[in-house]
């Protein structure tokens, strides 16, 4: 099969590679989109030793199963692998499971390629009018699902106002979910003043250059993850407020915690989603919940080389490139 290969920082390659083989209780899914995550970039820079090259990337895929007794189906998939029996698993909280795997890191190579192997139990099924564009945001989407429904579960009530550090695609999926789960007063930060522009035409929400520090927040989305945006965060969250950390841009710094103490604000590191989050997200999408979905952009597999660096160059408005093999 042809697959785009990580083969060392800032380089990609266009490579036939022999054809995954499904372990049992796997299947066989044919590519037919995947989007570029900032973990992807994290690694082609060579910042993410999760990741060591040669590797084919990507975990945001939608395709259609080949082989298996559902071949045939069209499906989004949940990359995150788990063996369903430890107390995380047992729990419901099996993004936690110690013995997780995720497609495009060893051992499960990733998306960006014409075949990958997943277990079946991860693929949800796509209604025949969802493009696979849209389905492969499941993904991305879930991360943000997952980390409203800790803020529900630590604020107790939908937070009034949110703050966004980050309009990538998480980060303004962060925003949607936000707004299907009860919120009201959602603002976006975003640098980019592309990217900006590109999201204040979407979906309605304020996509401002700034975080304004007039009117605390209740809840601080950080979808960044740089020492900067946390800063920020630990800053302006309201007195008894709470911050959700996604972004994983930078490793250290940057949190005032003294303010964070006497002001008993609340700090959640979030990672991924959970299987029925992810189920949850995905009918959110299919039913409109999330909005039109529709916002991202389209590329050739083989432009993958281009997309990375274009996403690097800030060139690319769009919160979201998926390839098209």
């Amino acid at each position: 099969m042809k697959a785009l290969v990580y083969t060392g920082i800032k380089t990609l390659e266009m490579r036939e590679v022999p054809d995954p083989i499904p372990g049992e209780d796997e299947v066989l899914v044919r590519v037919e989109a995947a989007g570029i995550c900032g973990s992807d970039m994290h690694a082609w820079l060579g910042h993410d030793e999760r990741r060591p090259a040669p590797l084919i990337l990507g975990h945001e895929v939608a395709g259609t199963i080949a082989s298996g007794p559902r071949r045939g189906q069209r499906v989004t998939v949940n990359p995150l692998a788990t063996c369903g029996t430890c107390p995380a698993c047992r729990e419901g909280r099996d993004n936690l499971c110690p013995d997780r795997q995720i497609i495009s890191m060893p051992p499960r190579e990733g998306g960006f390629a014409e075949l990958i192997r997943s277990p079946e139990r991860n693929l949800v099924a796509l209604p025949d009018d969802v493009p696979a564009a849209v389905a492969c945001l499941a993904e991305p989407l879930a991360c943000s699902w997952h980390a409203l429904k800790l803020a529900h579960r630590t604020l107790f009530r939908p937070p009034r106002r949110v703050l966004i550090l980050g309009g990538g695609a998480i980060g303004f999926g962060a925003a949607l979910a936000a707004r299907a789960m009860g919120s009201q007063d959602i603002a976006i930060v975003e640098p980019n003043p592309a990217r900006r522009q590109h999201l204040a035409q979407i979906e309605g929400f304020p996509v401002l250059e700034r975080a304004p520090d007039d009117q605390p927040p209740d809840l601080v989305i950080d979808a960044a993850g740089f020492a900067a945006t946390r800063q920020v965060a630990s800053d302006l969250v309201r007195p008894g407020g709470l911050i959700l950390h996604i972004g994983l841009g930078q490793a250290t710094d940057g949190l005032n915690i003294r303010r964070m103490t006497l002001q008993e604000i609340t700090f959640i590191g979030t990672y991924t989603y959970t299987r029925q989050d992810f189920r949850d997200c995905a009918e959110a999408i299919f039913d409109g919940r999330l909005g039109r979905c529709d916002w991202s952009q389209g590329r050739a597999l083989a432009d993958g080389a281009a997309a990375f660096a274009d996403i690097r160059e800030n060139l690319v408005a769009a919160p979201k490139v998926i390839l098209l093999p």
